[in-house]
């Protein structure tokens, strides 16, 4: 019997715990995230994206600030930012528009 034991990288790691313990949350804001990629003009879709997105991002902040903490200090700073840049591009591969949130666009 072969066991094939997979490394996982930590912010991957916290990522997933992220998501499996808010996925309805996070499922919701897939659907939301999706039609204002397609429509970002649409008051009610933006209205949502914006509320929901509020709610996400703060649970993305939360857990980098998990994954981090304890970093910024010392010699592991730039590992630090390149660790969070790492986490959020994992955000972003799920959540196009996240760095929409909160934008304020010109209608």
């Amino acid at each position: 019997m072969t066991v094939i034991i997979v490394a996982t990288t930590k912010y991957k790691k916290y990522y997933d715990l992220m998501t499996n313990q808010n996925e309805k949350l996070f499922d919701k804001f897939d659907g939301v995230n999706n039609e204002f990629a397609i429509n970002p003009k649409s008051r009610l879709t933006a209205t949502k994206f914006h509320k929901l997105g509020f709610e996400v991002v703060d649970i993305v902040r939360f857990w980098e600030r998990k994954l981090c903490s304890g970093m910024e200090k010392g010699n592991n700073s730039v590992y630090s930012d390149k660790l969070a840049d790492k986490f959020w591009n994992e955000v972003r591969g799920r959540f196009s528009q996240i760095d929409m949130v909160g934008v304020k666009t010109k209608a």
